[in-house]
């Protein structure tokens, strides 16, 4: 029975590889010789994993669409949503944290953006280019490493992120091919897995023990 199952899969495959992937054949119901369209199961459906490797590498979600996955086309995208985001983030934070560790550095009084990173400060502690009578260098100096850390931090996360990018789109590539190639696995629908007791011979006589049976 299970031969006669398989050489009909094995038929409809071929005849999907050759023309489409809906046939339609006549059978004879009634008396009269009724026809029926028979469309080819879904399970059955063989798909190409080169084709789907290249159509997600085109663009990313194509090859999940290709493989009928829908469900996962809006993951890949949130995956990159918050990559992109993770991307603005930090490269706002970093050009702000740099521009201010600039300005706090030159000798231009007028350059004032890291008050919005020193609001405790005021701006005549930390700034020697404003000659105020309450500049502290130490105050200054801290505050510089500060600002450093936090261009260092907000970079390597950036970097970070770029590189997620990267990573994410080779596994949607990945997620598509290894979706193509499983797609003609056979599972027999007469395979099952049970855990079952078994009896165990032992030296200080029989003992029960834990065993997995597997059905195909």
């Amino acid at each position: 029975m299970l031969k006669t199952i398989k050489l009909i899969i094995l038929l409809l495959i071929l005849a999907v590889s050759a023309s489409a992937q809906v046939i339609t054949e006549s059978i004879d119901t009634t008396s009269a010789g009724q026809e029926q369209e028979l469309l080819l199961p879904e399970s059955t459906r063989v798909l190409s994993p080169v084709k789907a490797t290249m159509m997600a590498a085109a663009l990313p979600g194509l090859g999940q669409v290709y493989n009928r996955k829908y469900w996962k086309i809006p993951l890949v995208y949130a995956g990159f949503g918050a990559l992109a985001y993770s991307i603005i983030l930090n490269s706002q934070n970093f050009d702000g944290y740099l521009s201010a560790y600039q300005d706090i550095t030159d000798d231009v009084p007028e350059t004032v953006s890291y008050e919005k990173y020193t609001p405790s400060f005021d701006s005549g502690e930390i700034d020697p280019a404003l000659g105020a009578d309450n500049y502290n260098p130490q105050t200054h100096s801290w505050v510089k490493d500060q600002m450093l850390n936090a261009i260092s931090y907000y970079r390597r996360y950036r970097d970070l992120s770029y590189i997620g990018v990267g990573l994410w789109y080779i596994l949607s590539i990945l997620d598509a091919n290894v979706d193509a190639l499983m797609s003609d696995y056979d599972i027999s629908p007469e395979l099952s897995l049970s855990i079952e007791t078994i009896p165990i011979k032992t030296i200080n006589g029989p003992t029960m023990g834990i065993g997995v049976r597997i059905t195909f």
